[in-house]
């Protein structure tokens, strides 16, 4: 892999965040002073919680029904395709339109998603009908991950942006947290997916309401006429900068390689023999590390050596799949997806400032939705990279073979793309350390 010059150095309009005239008192509560992001952040998290528990429910239905991985590994893809498809006119839709209007539209898709699957599951309707309604599902959130990204600047100052981050992937890692166990709680109270699909829609629901009530500063949309160019602009901004590249990179193929949650419902069935409660427990296991590491990131200054503690914590990650995928005990595996969460977040919080910060913001919406291709690239994908791997290497002897392999290689390969990308852009190594870069918010020329 090679990448292009690094753009993002000593660029004319760019200013040091660690000099004295632009450093302030390190506030932690600094952007929930902020009304419109409480809203902003309220409706998140609810919408989110739903979403983490509907996913979890899916993947228990699916293989509850069929007992396969292959048909894991097909959800995965169902909802990756319409996004990859979707990416660059999300994006150009995003920047031309008010941000909070599409996120509206793509919440009410959602909605009427939650309340199909609701429908097919009390119906116990063909799993045709599953596939496809998160097909769409997939195409909604193609729309909805640009324009979140997207609308937070135009809601937060930019000097609390950093640690509103903090506060929304906290946010977003404690629906990790309570929306699989939430899941599982239901599934095992109710005997079924019907109620989970229900409370979605009760969520995606209120999320609408919270999001009709915030006002975002206005701001001048692009006017740029759709074309092939224009289109494509947030991908040539992304190959050109080096660091974005790198670290968004980075972290698709790490979490690509390394999907140990894709296999977590064979792991509960076959291998750890628990029982839905516990498969909602290891599901929420990454997120209950992640809310502790978003307090610590929350709480202290932002990270110097960000780019050191990017490589580290994916490494970590790396090496928490592979003790998961040789663990046959449920604390162990409890621990290491713990750890893995905690990792994690890391990654997330340093990546998701980086981009947003040096981005252009008339170059939000395109940029933000190829930031979102990557991250669902390295999800969903990452569930049919794994549960294809699982398939091939299948025993009929021993059918924990098949997904011990497909979570321990992943894990190995996380650790190598760790190396590759650390010799490739010494840039990254190199981020924070003494200075941060922050490109001003104009248009490219």
């Amino acid at each position: 892999m090679s990448a292009p010059p690094d753009s993002s150095k000593n660029e004319p309009g760019s200013e040091r965040t660690d000099s004295p005239a632009v450093q302030r008192r390190h506030e932690p509560f600094g952007a929930l002073k902020n009304g419109e992001f409480r809203l902003l952040l309220v409706g998140n998290i609810l919408s989110m919680l739903g979403m983490q528990a509907l996913l979890t429910t899916v993947a228990w239905e699916v293989f509850h029904r069929t007992h396969e991985a292959w048909p894991l590994a097909l959800l995965g893809l169902v909802q990756f395709v319409p996004v990859m498809l979707l990416c660059l006119p999300a994006g150009q839709i995003v920047d031309r339109f008010e941000r909070r209007r599409v996120l509206l539209c793509a919440m009410l898709v959602l909605l009427a998603g939650a309340l199909i699957l609701t429908v097919n599951s009390a119906r116990e309707g063909p799993l045709a009908i599953t596939y496809v309604t998160l097909a769409i599902v997939g195409g909604a959130r193609a729309f909805a991950q640009p324009a979140r990204a997207a609308l937070l600047p135009e809601v937060v100052a930019r000097d609390d942006f950093a640690n509103a981050v903090a506060w929304s992937s906290g946010g977003f890692q404690f629906t990790m947290v309570a929306g699989p166990a939430l899941g599982g709680w239901l599934t095992y109270l109710t005997g079924g997916a019907t109620a989970v699909y229900a409370l979605t829609a009760v969520c995606c629901l209120v999320y609408l309401v919270c999001l009709a009530m915030i006002r975002p500063r206005p701001r001048p949309t692009s006017r740029e006429p759709i074309t092939l160019q224009s289109l494509a602009a947030g991908l040539s901004f992304v190959w050109n900068s080096r660091l974005i590249l790198a670290a968004i990179a980075l972290d698709m193929f790490a979490v690509l390689l390394g999907g140990a949650t894709a296999m977590i419902p064979v792991y509960a069935d076959e291998i750890l023999q628990v029982d839905p409660l516990g498969m909602g427990w290891l599901r929420s296991a990454p997120g209950v590390g992640a809310v502790l590491m978003s307090v610590v990131l929350t709480l202290r200054p932002p990270l110097r050596r960000a780019g050191r503690a990017l490589l580290w914590a994916v490494v970590v990650f790396g090496l928490m799949t592979i003790g998961f995928g040789l663990s046959r005990s449920f604390p162990l595996s409890f621990a290491c997806l713990l750890v893995l969460g905690a990792a994690d977040m890391i990654s997330v919080v340093v990546r998701h400032t980086l981009v947003q910060m040096q981005t252009p913001d008339a170059m939000r919406g395109r940029v933000s939705a190829v930031n979102g291709l990557f991250i669902t690239a390295s999800n969903e994908l990452g569930e049919f990279e794994s549960g294809s791997v699982a398939h091939l290497f299948r025993r009929e002897t021993d059918p924990t073979f098949g997904p011990m392999v497909a979570v321990v290689s992943g894990g190995i390969g996380t650790i190598l793309v760790v190396a590759l990308v650390a010799v490739l852009c010494p840039a990254l190594r190199r981020y924070g350390e003494g200075e941060a870069v922050i490109a001003k918010s104009q248009s490219p020329k």
